[in-house]
């Protein structure tokens, strides 16, 4: 771990710059440009608050609130994910010519996303405001929540980074896996409300991602606090991932720029 600190601090002026072209990147050839960051998660936001509250005549306080918190975790969590798989392909010209510690892309990804994220974030808190949801102190229990979804979302991304190199299939077999695991984190509904007992407390438990939505909702929509000992479980479970990640890229990432090839 003492070598992944220090290369943090030797290549921290490349993450921001890459991070900083990725966002130039994403919206060079559009006519909106950043503006698209807003309007693709509130057209979302829109279209299952049509759903649900419209078509299926079920809804919970707050709703467009509720829906677009947890579209915005799972943006974040779903791009680093599914994006990880394929990241060392799709850095090819980096990966073959230069060195570069591999879990560094997934630092610059990750730091993309957690920059749209925050867009996302300040839409809500403004939409807190145009549906008079409280603003208590409770919201203040929104740091350690993301913490723990970016060391987490960072440790699964590194290991899958890993084996996209290796595992052709990898790419579509996560494609199926996180689409499970959208409707088991209750994107559009309560899990705790809507899910039966016991299971909504397994559900809760066992989902790291249904919590992590929960936990923000607890904090900005019902003013209550989070569940600090799961979350400080999945911390656990986030850093251990991590460090596996991290060990496995370093004594395999030699061999990236031969697979590559």
């Amino acid at each position: 771990m003492k070598k992944f600190f220090q290369d943090i601090k030797k290549y921290y002026k490349y993450i921001i710059y890459s991070t900083k072209s990725n966002l130039k990147t994403e919206v060079a050839n559009s006519y909106l440009n950043w503006l698209w960051w807003i309007l693709d998660p509130l057209c979302f936001m829109l279209v299952y608050t049509f759903i649900v509250e419209i078509v299926f005549k079920t809804s919970e306080q707050y709703f467009p609130v509720f829906v677009l918190v947890g579209l915005t975790v799972w943006n974040f969590f779903n791009a680093n994910t599914i994006s990880s798989v394929k990241l060392v392909a799709n850095n090819k010209s980096i990966v073959t010519k230069v060195y570069i510690p591999k879990y560094v892309l997934t630092l610059v990804k990750m730091f993309t996303n957690l920059f749209k994220m925050m867009i996302s974030w300040g839409l809500i808190l403004i939409m807190m405001l145009l549906f008079k949801v409280p603003y208590t102190f409770y919201m203040l229990q929104f740091l350690p929540v993301l913490i723990v979804l970016f060391i987490l979302s960072f440790g699964i991304s590194t290991i899958l980074m890993h084996f996209g190199v290796f595992v052709e299939d990898l790419n579509n077999v996560m494609n199926i896996l996180l689409k499970l695991v959208f409707y088991m984190s209750g994107i559009f509904y309560a899990i705790s409300t809507r899910v039966p007992d016991p299971f909504n407390r397994i559900l809760l438990n066992l989902n790291p991602i249904a919590l992590i939505i929960d936990s923000f909702r607890k904090a900005f929509l019902t003013g209550s606090l989070i569940n600090y000992r799961m979350l400080c479980i999945w911390l656990i479970v986030g850093i251990v991932l991590s460090i596996i990640g991290i060990k496995t890229v370093q004594k395999y990432e030699n061999s990236y720029a031969k697979v590559t090839k």
